[in-house]
């Protein structure tokens, strides 16, 4: 007995991916592209409609949602019943960019760099609720559980990000209605946390750990 294709939901920000996506899933018998997205919004409402196996997801979809919250709707919608389940297909291969879309509950994390044969079979798996990972990816996520980063607070992440951009503790604190001694306590907590003592240090060592994406 033949197996039904594998029914897929491309969401993609860029129309022009969309259509490569569409001509190359469309040489496949196997799979079955069944709808189009351009925004997470609009994936989120077909896949409601359409039942997709499997959503291909970009990470970044310009404004709006982004693929990561997407996913975390995605996953918390699925019923009892299974799917869909959601590939990552993406440029983006930092190590905040992974653990945020495998948190949020991405079957899988597939690089736009690899081949067709690659995609193909990491949709299959992703159907079948198993993990795939380009290999550049899951080397990334050994490398983190072997050594796994500091665990930074939302709010530390935040302050980071102000740091990195040069920013003196009374415009951070602006910038966050917070006050300055907050930010003090939250940069002092973070230090220890990165094993540094000056603000370069903070940065220089976020930037090493790939902490700011």
């Amino acid at each position: 007995m033949i197996a039904p294709p594998v029914r897929i939901l491309l969401c993609d920000d860029h129309a022009v991916v969309r259509a490569g996506l569409l001509a190359l899933l469309g040489s496949a018998p196997d799979i079955e592209v069944i709808g189009e997205a351009g925004s997470g919004e609009e994936a989120l409402a077909l896949a409601r409609k359409l039942r997709p196996d499997v959503v291909l997801m970009d990470l970044q979809l310009g404004e709006g949602m982004d693929g990561v919250a997407t996913t975390r709707h995605l996953v918390a919608d699925r019923s009892p019943a299974g799917g869909p389940h959601v590939l990552v297909l993406t440029t983006y291969d930092t190590d905040a960019d992974i653990t945020r879309a495998i948190e949020a509950g991405a079957t899988g994390y597939l690089l736009k760099a690899e081949g067709p044969d690659e995609l193909f079979a990491a949709i299959h798996a992703a159907a079948e609720g198993r993990t795939a990972l380009s290999p550049p990816v899951a080397g990334r996520v050994m490398a983190q559980l072997r050594s796994p980063a500091p665990t930074l607070t939302a709010r530390e992440r935040d302050i980071l990000t102000h740091l990195a951009q040069g920013l003196p503790n009374r415009e951070i604190a602006r910038a966050l209605f917070i006050s300055e001694a907050t930010v003090k306590t939250h940069l002092r907590r973070m230090y220890d946390k990165l094993g540094v003592d000056t603000r370069s240090g903070a940065v220089a060592a976020a930037n090493e750990r790939r902490l700011l994406g």
